[in-house]
């Protein structure tokens, strides 16, 4: 007569799955590697370093559960797994409008293949789009349903509108392939991790107050943006991926509490101490002038809505941008 394995680890093993994380070195991808080992998975980062680091994930070498490939995903990839995150892109403005063809080419040719093996390998698969699929809205806050109001030839277009196609590809490949997508539209997220000159908002404004230097504020300051904590966004992405597959989203994902430009500098000159001076400069094209997360659908569907203040949050990211321009011998204190 056999006897049912109920031995812990044995048991662990069942429910631990197989999990690739695309751009898994960036700043998001890294955060939820850390998570889903943690969680108990085995897990795959998959990044060719264009903006991410080892740095990001050097803590998760030596462990058993994770594997670091170096590889780009404009090209197919040959492996087996049950999940799919495809975070790869970069995702400020400097670094993708450094290569606008690869960043269009990273998203279109990208989901393109992570597509592709999601069918053969019948994996379930989420995509990170973004906020960005609304351009500058006319709608506010952005529900879902609304198509957004993008330029499709601009300076930002090579983001904008590759995030727009990998979402149409996701809901093609839903229909005629009957692939379990899921599809995250992400609003501005910051945290530890964060690229020291990566040209947002949040590490623009402490780098400069840390260093005493004059804070950049583009226009006039009045324009406004919703700040997630990284943890939180983190969390959302594992329910998500975890909902029934009948939900597909896209599904906003992001802080539904607005702040101005202006107001996000003066809260990070008193947080570091500062003796930075504000200054403006001209509005850069097509940049958006209210961003604001409508997150009923995730409330109700992922029950999930953002824990982290945005004090809380930046006392936890300042620290580590501190530790980084102490490491390169850049003097700090404002």
């Amino acid at each position: 007569m056999s006897t049912p394995i109920t031995n812990a680890p044995y048991a662990q093993y069942a429910l631990r799955k197989r999990i690739m994380v695309t751009g898994g070195a960036g700043f998001l991808g890294s955060h939820l590697c850390d998570r889903l080992v943690a969680d108990g998975h085995d897990v795959l980062c998959v990044d060719n370093f264009f903006t991410g680091t080892k740095d990001n994930i050097a803590h998760l070498i030596g462990n058993p559960h994770f594997e670091l490939m170096r590889h780009d995903v404009t090209f197919p990839l040959y492996i087996e797994v049950d999940e799919i995150y495809n975070l790869a892109c970069p995702a400020s403005p400097i670094h993708y409008q450094r290569d606008p063809v690869q960043t269009t080419k990273t998203s279109v040719h990208g989901a393109i293949n992570v597509l592709g093996l999601a069918k053969r390998i019948k994996a379930k698969v989420l995509q990170a789009s973004t906020s960005e699929v609304y351009g500058d809205p006319a709608v506010h806050p952005q529900t879902e349903d609304y198509w957004g109001h993008v330029n499709p030839i601009g300076r930002r277009s090579c983001y904008d509108e590759g995030k727009r196609c990998a979402e149409t590809l996701f809901f093609d490949y839903r229909r005629q392939h009957h692939l379990r997508i899921k599809v995250a539209r992400i609003f501005n997220t910051y945290g530890p991790r964060m690229h020291l000159n990566d040209g947002r908002v949040v590490s623009n404004f402490i780098v400069q107050a840390l260093k005493g230097e004059s804070i950049t504020i583009y226009g006039d300051g009045a324009q406004t943006r919703s700040f997630c904590f990284v943890d939180d966004l983190i969390e959302a992405f594992v329910r998500l991926m975890d909902t029934p597959d009948d939900f597909t989203g896209p599904v906003n994902l992001g802080n539904p509490h607005e702040f101005t430009i202006k107001q996000l500098a003066e809260k990070v000159i008193a947080m570091t101490g500062s003796r930075s001076r504000l200054t403006y400069e001209p509005l850069p094209s097509d940049d958006p002038a209210q961003r604001r997360p409508d997150i009923s659908l995730a409330q109700a569907q992922l029950d999930w809505e953002p824990g982290v203040a945005l004090e809380m949050g930046l006392a936890k990211t300042i620290p580590y941008f501190e530790a980084l321009l102490r490491a390169q011998g850049t003097q700090t204190g404002g």
